[in-house]
C-alpha cells in the first residue's frame, strides 16, 4: 500500500509537470515529448487502480518530481513565480470545479468521447489535443479567475500551441483533482514539506 505522502507527491508532481509544459509551449514553442504524452494520457486514466498508474508509472512524472524536489528544497530561495502562479490558479479552479457536478460530468463525457481516438493515435496527437482543448474551453475556461498564460505572442497565437496549452491545463486540473482525492491540502505544502521531500527523493532514486 502506497504512503499517503507518496500519492500526494505524485499528484503535486503531475500538476507541476503539466504547468511547466505550458511554460515550454508558450515561451519556447516546444515541449518534452515523453512528459507531454504522460501528462495528457493522465487525463484519460480516470479509474486507475493506483496513483502511479495514472501517469503510466513513476517515470511518467519524473520531470515533475524533479521540479517538486527543487521547490521543496528551496525554503528560502527564489522560486519560479510564474510556475507557482499557474499551480495556485489550477488549485483554486479545482475547488470551484468540485462544487459543480454537472461540469464534472461534462468533462468526463468529453474525455470518454475522445478515448477511442486517443487509443488509436496517442494522447499527444494533434487531433486528440484539439479535443482536450475543446473540453477545457467549454468547461474550466468559463470559471474565474481564468488562468492567463504568459509567453511569446507568436507562439501563443498558433492554434496548435493554443490547443496544447489548454490541453495541458486540463491535465494539470486532473492532477489537482487527484491531489484533493488523496488527501492533499495546501497547508501541507508548508507544514509537511519534509515528509513530501522524503517521498520524492525515494522515487527519484529508483
Amino acid at each position: 500500500m502506497s504512503s499517503p505522502y507518496r500519492n500526494r507527491a505524485l499528484a503535486l508532481a503531475g500538476i507541476l509537470q503539466a504547468c511547466r509544459l505550458v511554460q515550454q509551449v508558450a515561451r519556447k514553442n516546444m515541449a518534452d515529448n515523453v512528459a507531454l504524452e504522460a501528462s495528457l494520457a493522465s487525463v484519460f486514466n480516470i479509474d486507475a487502480d493506483t496513483t502511479e498508474a495514472i501517469y503510466g508509472g513513476v517515470e511518467g512524472v519524473r520531470p515533475g518530481l524533479k521540479i517538486l524536489q527543487e521547490q521543496l528544497e528551496k525554503s528560502g530561495a527564489p522560486r519560479d513565480i510564474e510556475l507557482t502562479r499557474y499551480v495556485i490558479g489550477v488549485m483554486h479552479l479545482e475547488r470551484q470545479l468540485a462544487s459543480q457536478p454537472e461540469m464534472l460530468e461534462r468533462i468526463r463525457k468529453g474525455i470518454e468521447s475522445a478515448e477511442p481516438q486517443r487509443q488509436a493515435l496517442g494522447a499527444a496527437h494533434t487531433d486528440v489535443i484539439e479535443q482536450l482543448a475543446e473540453i477545457y474551453s467549454a468547461t474550466i475556461s468559463t470559471l474565474t479567475p481564468r488562468i492567463i498564460v504568459q509567453g511569446e505572442e507568436g507562439y501563443l497565437s498558433s492554434p496548435d500551441n493554443a490547443n496544447k496549452v489548454r490541453a495541458l491545463l486540463l491535465a494539470a486540473m486532473r492532477s489537482a483533482v487527484l491531489w484533493r482525492q488523496v488527501g492533499g491540502r495546501r497547508w501541507q505544502l508548508l507544514f509537511v514539506r519534509g515528509a513530501l521531500a522524503r517521498e520524492v527523493a525515494a522515487m527519484l532514486q529508483v
